[in-house]
């Protein structure tokens, strides 16, 4: 790694940190710890907020690394260094074939052989590609199926991904003996050291290409767009992570595809709220439909449904409606919906309907207009109490 990358290792937060959980956190604990905080620094709750909008990407980026137990190892043990595509180890390579930010190159000097024996010029699986989606809150619910567009590195079609022109092959580097490296023996103080070098004939590969491929230049490979339909399950929620295997990048000298990371972003809900397969919502009632009782519309994720508010209902008092919540992504069932009433408070009444309600107050108990003892009424009788 060089300056540079350490200087941006160093100043990445520790992802634990970010979620403000512990080393020991739970799958649970994580998921809380990164539902809060999406929800807090949401680019739709904060328009034009780029400060939010950093903050929410590293929220995220923190949680796909920690909610995946493969991540989440390479993480613990290496760091950002583990997790990093651009880095031996990382999101987009695996381990196989890397140099190890540089240490490859002292074992090959002293051993020959690279980290573990690994041959630099084998095959080498292509690397990981990751698709943030934005869908809406009733996609997410109900799941969809969406047609993306990926650009990325393929198989160029003529060549097979050999990069030699039809009809051709490439052949053994006559250097190197398709290794890769060239070998050579020094004495020194210590006695003989044998040393290893990229073979500077073939550049590593092992084969020398005569007659490079003309559509991809002797590449294997080309930059494309590619159009792939994927499948939103119902009940998917912020920062789900889908992996569509063998969709990412072309592999090296005949290595398989790297996988495509669909990572979803929910956008939030004028009027419901989520939390689990739950959903939230609030709805207002008159001071008469409260007092007397009615049947009113209440909005639900699929139309609206009548719901009976009954004689006497207070502000705040929450009404469950079963099964009209969220979809189980595993599993059959749903999450119910809960409903808090809120009782308005009538404006620019007439004088009529001033002197109306004037009467209903002189005929009424404050006691009963209250509906519940409040808390003047308690700490009137707790004061009664106290002087005896």
């Amino acid at each position: 790694m060089d300056k540079s990358g350490v200087m941006e290792e160093n100043m990445k937060k520790d992802y634990y940190e970010v979620l403000g959980v512990s080393r020991t956190a739970t799958e649970a604990e994580l998921k809380q710890a990164y539902r809060k905080l999406a929800r807090q620094y949401h680019p739709d709750v904060n328009p034009g907020n780029k400060e939010a909008e950093e903050k929410f990407k590293e929220v995220t980026e923190a949680y796909n690394v920690l909610s995946d137990p493969d991540k989440k190892a390479r993480y613990d043990q290496f760091g950002h260094a583990g997790v990093d595509p651009n880095q031996a180890g990382g999101f987009g390579g695996g381990f196989g074939g890397g140099d190890f930010g540089g240490f490859g190159d002292i074992f090959d000097m002293f051993f020959g052989g690279g980290m573990g024996g690994q041959r630099r010029n084998g095959p080498q699986r292509g690397a990981d590609l990751r698709y943030d989606m934005t869908v809406s809150f009733e996609e997410a619910a109900f799941g969809i199926e969406k047609e993306i567009e990926i650009p990325r590195h393929e198989n160029c079609p003529d060549c097979q991904g050999s990069g030699a022109a039809a009809g051709t092959h490439p052949t053994t580097c006559p250097e190197c003996g398709g290794s890769g490296q060239v070998k050579a023996t020094q004495r020194t103080p210590f006695g003989h050291i044998q040393t290893a070098r990229t073979c500077p004939k073939c550049q590593g590969e092992g084969r020398i290409i005569s007659s490079p491929c003309r559509t991809c230049n002797g590449q294997g490979k080309l930059r494309k767009n590619t159009t792939l339909k994927v499948t939103i399950p119902a009940g998917s929620e912020e920062g789900l992570n889908l992996r569509f295997s063998g969709h990412g990048e072309a592999g090296l000298r005949g290595g398989p595809y790297g996988d495509l990371y669909v990572v979803l972003h929910v956008k939030a809900h004028k009027f419901f709220e989520r939390e689990g397969n739950d959903v939230y919502c609030e709805i207002p009632v008159t001071f008469v439909q409260a007092a007397l009782g009615a049947e009113i519309d209440v909005p639900t994720l699929e139309g609206t449904v009548k719901m009976k508010v009954p004689e006497g209902t207070q502000t705040s008092t929450v009404f469950r409606l079963r099964g009209h919540g969220i979809p189980h992504r595993r599993g059959s069932g749903r999450g119910d919906q809960h409903v808090r009433v809120i009782v308005t408070t009538p404006t620019k009444l007439t004088d009529k309907q001033k002197d109306l309600l004037r009467e209903f107050g002189e005929v009424t108990p404050e006691s009963q207009q209250m509906g519940k003892k409040s808390l003047f009424d308690k700490f009137k009788e707790n004061l009664r109490d106290a002087m005896g």
